[in-house]
């Protein structure tokens, strides 16, 4: 495990961003964990993880004009991640976001930003079975943009009819898909943490996945 887990990781657990419990995900599937970014922001974190999205970014010479933050979570995440680049590049990078009801004064319209024949990011907080990623691309498309690519903090792992998702979905959308992090990851640094119980339900769902 590289220091870019390990550092998300901490910072995550540091902010009680993994929950345990019965909880129904935007898939519709049944989890016994929760992993919530948003703990992140709550903390005042929000700059340190876009650093770790935009590191990856950079080291992976991921290509692209324009972030999307899908609502709500991603808002945030496109802002700081446009800074965070920004910073470290000397360039500008935009953004833009969706919101959850058209417009209909001003400028109108659901999308915020400029999107129209231009390459995408997607940023996002986990994915799970892209139900969200789906949906932010035909948003997108819509608007006349294109997405290309799709960073998260935390890949779930789960499994589509026999794959894994992240694969299903880099497929079916002819995207690259980029992680911080991974749920198998999680679970080898909660062990080394002796956080047990934790480590075993979520290793306990994957291998029920």
């Amino acid at each position: 495990m590289s220091k870019k887990e390990n550092t998300f990781f901490e910072l995550a657990l540091k902010s009680d961003a993994l929950l345990l419990g019965d909880f129904t995900l935007k898939s519709g599937k049944k989890s016994p964990y929760f992993f919530n970014i948003g703990s992140l922001f709550s903390e005042g974190h929000i700059l340190e993880l876009a650093n770790l999205y935009a590191d990856l970014l950079i080291e992976k010479e991921i290509s692209f004009d324009v972030i999307f933050g899908p609502a709500y979570k991603g808002i945030p995440l496109a802002s700081a991640l446009s800074a965070s680049l920004t910073a470290k590049t000397s360039r500008p990078f935009p953004f833009a976001f969706d919101r959850k009801e058209e417009k209909e004064h001003g400028e109108g319209g659901v999308i915020v930003g400029d999107v129209k024949d231009k390459n995408i990011l997607v940023i996002d907080d986990v994915l799970t079975a892209g139900t969200a990623l789906k949906e932010s691309i035909k948003l997108v498309s819509g608007a006349g943009g294109n997405v290309t690519s799709c960073l998260v903090a935390l890949d779930r792992e789960e499994i589509i009819d026999g794959s894994i998702a992240r694969d299903v979905i880099t497929e079916e959308c002819n995207i690259e898909f980029l992680s911080i992090a991974r749920i198998s990851q999680l679970v080898e640094f909660l062990d080394k943490s002796k956080r047990d119980n934790e480590a075993n339900i979520i290793r306990k769902h994957l291998s029920n996945n």
